[in-house]
């Protein structure tokens, strides 16, 4: 269920031809792991085309820039989320948060070519980051998004493991992050799970059934991707710093 105001936004972008990729929270959401969000999370082309169709979107939402960076290409380019609060009354102040630019995915050509395109029952479609990109734009240093990251595989698997291809095998084998679903995959799939314990070395804990040392070798993975989201943002928050500075003494 998309809500009324996050519809209406959607609605915006889509007549005014932006080229853009849901993401977030409401993405989650549309991919079966319940997630509560009032914020439109948007991955966009950043070129000087999309630019203008996506600002004149936004002018019809009465969307305005709130706290730093400015929108700007070169901001979005560096990867930086541009935020944005809705001021038409009827979307209750809104906010949606605008990036071109994800850690640890392609470039925006490539997550178009990989997006899911969700229609709702009433005929009404929405383009959404691939779930593989969505799984991988969750792997931050924010607690709240290693839980959500759980959820959605587990709905995934739950939703195919009776009539999995082999692309999914893998992707659950790469992804998974509950130790009992490991190891069940593993015990299903030798074979394949051999193959991928070669890229994520913690599966040989799973197909052995070693359900302690997998759980503290995916709390070690988690902690190495939280470092590495710290350190891919730490230029940034840098930045952002030294625009807030420069704001504050005009």
């Amino acid at each position: 269920m998309i809500p009324s105001p996050i519809r209406r936004v959607l609605s915006s972008i889509r007549e005014h031809r932006v080229r853009a990729l849901l993401m977030g929270g409401q993405a989650c959401v549309l991919y079966g792991a319940a997630e509560f969000s009032r914020d439109t999370d948007l991955v966009i082309l950043a070129d000087a085309r999309n630019l203008d169709r996506l600002r004149r979107a936004l002018a019809e939402l009465q969307a305005e820039v709130i706290a730093v960076p400015p929108f700007q290409v070169k901001y979005l380019q560096k990867g930086h989320a541009v935020h944005f609060r809705c001021l038409h009354p009827d979307l209750s102040r809104m906010r949606i948060d605008v990036m071109a630019r994800l850690r640890g995915v392609g470039p925006f050509a490539s997550l178009w070519r990989r997006r899911t395109t969700i229609t709702l029952p009433d005929g009404f479609t929405i383009n959404v980051l691939s779930l593989p990109d969505l799984v991988q734009a969750k792997k931050t240093q924010r607690d709240k998004d290693w839980p959500m990251l759980k959820r959605l595989m587990e709905a995934h698997y739950f939703q195919d493991r009776d009539r999995a291809t082999p692309l999914q095998v893998r992707f659950w084998l790469r992804e998974l992050r509950t130790p009992e679903l490991l190891i069940e995959v593993a015990q299903r799939y030798p074979g394949v799970c051999r193959r991928e314990a070669r890229r994520r070395s913690l599966l040989s804990r799973a197909l052995h059934a070693d359900l302690r040392e997998l759980e503290s070798e995916l709390r070690e993975e988690e902690e190495q991707e939280r470092e590495s989201d710290r350190r891919y943002w730490r230029p940034l928050q840098r930045e952002l710093e030294a625009l807030r500075r420069a704001r504050s003494r005009r």
